[in-house]
């Protein structure tokens, strides 16, 4: 857009400069919206493939790039193959459905609770989906992973109503104070719920140490387990992204007020049943397969907000690329902190979104005063 002169015509045309007693400005071009969001999802999409070729090429042995390359072209038996081509190829996309999983569900959260705190670590959804597989490990012994999917669903899923629940029921006696969404109690709630999911955790896991041996890592959040099938978790971060897309619009329109929604149209209900199906969905996969990483469905979609507007299906988009940018990147750094061991992945996003959520409490209660 070309430069505009505001002001008096009779006066010179120069342009208009900001400071005390001037009266010109110089309006400065600016990237059209159609093509600034793009614009940032080309961006993710090119700092996305940096973190999956830094998964590939970085880990806690140090094995030459030039190896690496052979060996992913021309895998064998030996030893270094079985490292890159198993377990970096299948962490790294392991990296990647998870980020996309809780980054999504974190996005669809805020939008249906409008709740900017909303996040399934931290509204104890991921709690919940942990603590199922632990009890019905506990019961029926290690299930394979379909049976452990199952009870991650129903735990997350029985976490997010109760903490809804416990939300209205405090609201409607007045002992928090507020609405029934406001984003610190919910977030308070969530967490008291997470708090105790984890107790027993904990409790059933140390009493049952035979038991849960291969549970050691995931209990904490990590991407090492082999055993996962990843077409039928892939299909599935699929198919609840794509119904996070299908959803977009009513999500906009919910944002606005269950009302305002209503006489827009949407049909409040059934938006809210899906959206609850597709964080389910999402979360439940996410645990089943990484265990409860944290913050990941805070940070994504609150930059993704900042960069993209009050538009859910941009907001959906670039979360769907930067999730995994955030899971990845965490992956590979606690694999060069720790060599020749590993830190979990879990551990570094609970250590990057610890000071979010504290930045987004102040925000809140300084626009509260």
């Amino acid at each position: 857009m070309a430069n505009e002169v505001i002001g008096d015509g009779a006066r010179s045309p120069r342009p208009r400069t900001r400071g005390i007693g001037t009266d010109r400005q110089t309006v400065r071009p600016r990237l059209s919206p159609l093509l600034r969001r793009p614009a940032i999802l080309l961006a993710a999409a090119v700092l996305l493939a940096v973190c999956v070729l830094a998964s590939l090429f970085i880990g806690s042995s140090r094995i030459p790039a030039d190896q690496v390359v052979h060996y992913l072209l021309h895998p064998d038996a030996s030893n270094v193959s079985y490292n890159i081509n198993v377990l970096r190829v299948q962490r790294t996309i392991i990296g990647v459905l998870v980020g996309v999983a809780l980054a999504v569900a974190g996005a669809v959260m805020q939008a249906v609770t409008r709740n900017p705190l909303a996040e399934p670590g931290l509204l104890g959804v991921n709690a919940g989906a942990s603590l199922g597989i632990v009890l019905g490990t506990a019961a029926l012994g290690v299930l394979p992973v379909p049976g452990q999917l199952l009870l991650a669903a129903g735990g997350a899923l029985a976490a997010t109503v109760l903490v809804q629940v416990i939300g209205m029921i405090g609201s409607a006696g007045g002992s928090l104070g507020g609405s029934a969404s406001s984003p610190v109690r919910l977030v308070l709630i969530g967490v008291a719920f997470s708090a105790f999911a984890g107790a027993v955790i904990r409790g059933v896991v140390l009493t049952m140490p035979n038991l849960f041996r291969t549970f050691i890592d995931w209990e904490v959040g990590s991407l090492t387990r082999v055993d996962i099938p990843l077409l039928p978790m892939t299909l599935l971060v699929v198919l609840g992204t794509g119904m996070a897309f299908l959803l977009a619009g009513a999500l906009d329109n919910i944002a606005l007020g269950d009302d305002v929604a209503a006489a827009l149209g949407t049909r409040v209900g059934p938006v809210r049943g899906l959206s609850l199906m597709v964080i389910t969905v999402l979360c439940a996969t996410a645990t089943t397969v990484a265990g409860p990483i944290g913050f990941v469905g805070l940070m994504a979609p609150l930059t993704a907000s900042w960069l993209m507007g009050p538009h859910r299906g941009w907001i959906v988009a670039l979360c769907a690329l930067g999730g995994p940018v955030v899971v990845l990147a965490a992956d590979v750094l606690g694999r060069v902190l720790a060599r020749p061991g590993e830190m979990q992945v879990g551990l570094l996003t609970a250590f990057v979104g610890s000071p979010v959520l504290l930045l987004m409490v102040l925000r809140l209660k300084g626009r509260a005063s």
